[in-house]
């Protein structure tokens, strides 16, 4: 394969510069357009919005993402409070009202990388997507089991699932990509450090905790707002992880563990349960933390901001069907209910255009009239045809010839709106820029310091497994990142990266070649599970 300088436009000149379909350059391929540097998006970002719809449409039929999942219905439980706090207070969401008010839910956990058939033991994060089927409609709080995540730009998000899924060349995975992506970002650190850690490997889906992740926003009667975090603890089963070698062990014998495990708890009236709990803050910019609260490559401490009980979760029944319900449930971040609001946080506003966009591609333009998708109270629109339409969601009592409005011949009508509007105001400029506390490396070395001793070997141990098939000057920039975070971290990575290096060339007669002892490591299968 030629360099780049042998790479010729149609003048004769050299150029590799990035172009979107159009052939326009893309002269910043990292940050979105937003009003100030902190958000919110615009929906003018026309690269972005070619890049991600593109992206949701690379896959048929099988999720772009957590394709391999499995499913539960529950219900949720409400305690009518946040902590000590009423939760009126906050948030004017009736699924939050009164104190054991149940309301049905199901919940899709799933990993992210693999196929629909892939291993569920892979180090990987893992779905945690709860569909709420609210009096208001439906409120879906789609989420991971690690409570932050890699990159807190969308623009950035389909490259970054590039990196992990396989070479499209040769259709393995290979951790030099990874690695490659992870250097060259270096808000990844923080997310790497807990994923390469036995955090990284839940031992099934009833032993781990689920955070919606991104912040969001609750507003009140009065139109008031508080910004928040979403966290789902275990209550009964507990928390597990798992050592790489427990994992080798449980996928020498399944493939789907963790799915079997859930269906036979829930068969077994083994009922799992989580708590939930909400993390509140002000809706400001709090120029005191050194981290932007918005970011979701960042913990919020819970010293200072503790988490909240608002509830609980059970899940009693296990699907009757696998592909009508667990495989054909679609969520989306933009799936809100009265009360509960979007913030500024990018991520999630990309999020919220692409995961809706997914499910109109992948499961069709009327996937809201399924079953498992569709809310359990009155639906009335305007919207017709499209994709295995079955129904025309219309009041019977009208006029069945409007599917327009206004109208002043028997039509739908607007809502009234309960309680006061929450209307932020915005004087910034409109740019593409980073966000001014990125802070990149402070919280991966907290959380690097508060793992256990155990903790701490495994990750430096699956560091150096996974790196040591990188070109050096990725393995380099790697070491800088983890040592920026701590020193002792980059200093143990260091060091046990050279033992394996060490180790790979000494079984290969007359090598002494470290490059050579990665591309047989590579042959060898080393790489087979990267991510």
């Amino acid at each position: 394969m030629g360099s780049s300088a042998d790479r010729r436009t149609g003048t004769g000149e050299s150029d590799d510069s990035l172009t979107n379909r159009q052939g326009h350059p893309v002269t910043d391929n990292q940050n979105v357009r937003t009003v100030g540097n902190r958000g919110p998006t615009i929906l003018e970002n026309y690269d972005f919005l070619e890049k991600i719809s593109h992206f949701d449409r690379e896959r048929i039929p099988e999720r772009v993402v957590h394709a391999r999942g499995a499913g539960a219905h529950g219900y949720f439980e409400t305690y009518g409070k946040a902590g000590n706090e009423d939760v009126s207070k906050y948030t004017r969401a009736k699924v939050f009202e009164g104190v054991g008010k149940q309301t049905p839910v199901f919940v899709r956990f799933s990993t992210v990388i693999g196929a629909k058939e892939s291993s569920e033991v892979a180090r990987d994060p893992r779905g945690f997507s709860v569909k709420f089927y609210t009096e208001d409609g439906n409120w879906d709080l789609v989420g991971n089991n690690l409570k932050i995540f890699f990159i807190r730009d969308p623009l950035k998000f389909p490259d970054m699932v590039h990196a992990f899924k396989p070479d499209p060349v040769t259709n393995v995975q290979d951790p030099e990509r990874m690695f490659d992506f992870f250097s060259q970002s270096p808000e990844t650190t923080h997310m790497a450090t807990f994923l390469f850690s036995p955090w990284g490997i839940p031992a099934n889906y009833r032993q781990m905790q689920g955070s919606g992740v991104n912040t969001y926003k609750w507003v009140n009667k009065d139109g008031e707002s508080v910004i928040v975090k979403y966290h789902w603890e275990p209550i009964n089963q507990g928390i597990k992880n798992l050592t790489q070698k427990e994992a080798d062990d449980i996928q020498s014998q399944s493939t789907n563990h963790a799915t079997q495990d859930l269906y036979e708890a829930i068969e077994k009236k083994d009922y799992p349960e989580w708590e939930f709990s909400v993390q509140i803050m002000s809706d400001e910019k709090h120029p005191e933390l050194d981290f932007d609260p918005l970011d979701p490559t960042k913990l919020w401490p819970t010293d200072q901001f503790p988490f909240l009980p608002v509830g609980k979760m059970v899940l009693n029944k296990n699907p009757e069907n696998f592909y009508a319900e667990v495989e054909q449930v679609a969520f989306g971040t933009g799936v809100l209910v009265d009360g509960l609001d979007f913030s500024d946080d990018k991520l999630l506003q990309g999020r919220t255009f692409s995961y809706s966009d997914t499910q109109r591609y992948r499961v069709g333009s009327n996937y809201l009239q399924l079953p498992i998708n569709s809310p359990k109270k009155r639906v009335a629109t305007n919207q017709e045809g499209g994709q295995m339409q079955y129904r025309v969601d219309k009041d019977p009592d009208l006029n069945p010839h409007i599917n327009y409005e206004p109208s002043s011949l028997g039509g739908l009508t607007e809502a009234k709106q309960e309680g006061k509007v929450h209307e932020p105001f915005y004087e910034d400029k409109l740019v593409r820029q980073k966000i001014d506390r990125p802070n990149d490396f402070k919280q991966a070395g907290e959380t690097y310091r508060n793992f256990e001793d155990w903790e701490k070997d495994e990750l430096i141990n699956n560091l150096a497994s996974a790196l040591m098939v990188c070109e050096e000057h990725i393995q380099k920039k790697m070491i800088e990142h983890f040592t920026e975070a701590d020193a002792d971290y980059g200093k143990l990575v260091s060091e046990r990266l050279a033992e394996v290096l060490k180790a790979a060339n000494s079984q290969h007669t007359g090598s002494t070649n470290a490059d050579r002892a990665v591309d047989t490591a590579k042959r060898e299968g080393h790489d087979a599970d990267p991510y």
